[in-house]
């Protein structure tokens, strides 16, 4: 599955100093990253470091208290979040999940499962497939938007090491098959180290604004500058 797109340095996405709270704490602060077509970047943090959030602010799902976020025109996204739940009486099946909200040609949704290394699987109910499988359906049906970026939040949760591994080498070729850019939320720095093109480390920390109490916020930074 591939698509031709030319090389554009100007970013999909770059984000300066946002801020994000809930009341007088704040759930991230001071966050700065970018994404370029044909990057992999990541968001690294423990529990409660505010991950999720922060990939939500970046696509505009929740609104940000302070900084800025520059999206690129007509920026089309697909993003695999962390859980979904699928009620088990529910009647689904692989390719109707797949095409639950749009009508596809067959032979992209083909190649959408193929992509995602779902093609000898047939069209199983969806509860009937493994973690990692269910990972790799959601990804494929995103993958039918043809992104120009990719988020995935903690794509290999509940995955086990082998098929962690696998969805990592899928998600490598997608980004590079479609030139496009892909932001990982994920916990393991390591991984982000080893593969990634950038990564933003978030620490979990609360900033509480009390009368006569003053403490500064730990900075939330960037991995690397390019």
């Amino acid at each position: 599955m591939s698509d031709a797109r030319s090389v554009d340095p100007a970013p999909l996405v770059e984000v300066r100093d946002i801020g994000v709270r809930r009341g007088a704490r704040w759930i991230i602060r001071h966050v700065d990253l970018r994404v370029l077509r044909g990057q992999l970047v990541y968001i690294i943090g423990g529990n409660g470091a505010g991950k999720s959030t922060c990939a939500k602010a970046v696509l505009g799902l929740i609104d940000i208290d302070e900084g800025a976020i520059e999206r690129a025109p007509s920026l089309a996204v697909g993003y695999v979040p962390q859980r979904l739940a699928v009620t088990p009486t529910l009647p689904l099946t692989l390719r109707r999940l797949v095409t639950l909200t749009g009508r596809f040609p067959a032979d992209e949704v083909d190649a959408a499962l193929a992509t995602a290394g779902l093609e000898r699987l047939g069209d199983p109910p969806v509860t009937t497939l493994s973690g990692g499988e269910f990972q790799r359906l959601l990804l494929a049906r995103e993958l039918l938007r043809r992104p120009d970026l990719l988020v995935l939040d903690e794509p290999d949760q509940g995955v086990d090491v082998a098929g962690a591994e696998v969805l990592h080498e899928q998600v490598d070729s997608i980004r590079r098959d479609l030139d496009c850019g892909v932001l990982v939320i994920s916990h393991d720095l390591k991984l982000a180290m080893d593969t990634g093109d950038d990564f933003c480390v978030l620490v979990p920390h609360e900033y509480d604004e009390r009368p006569g109490i003053g403490r500064d916020p730990e900075l939330v930074g960037t991995g690397r500058d390019d």
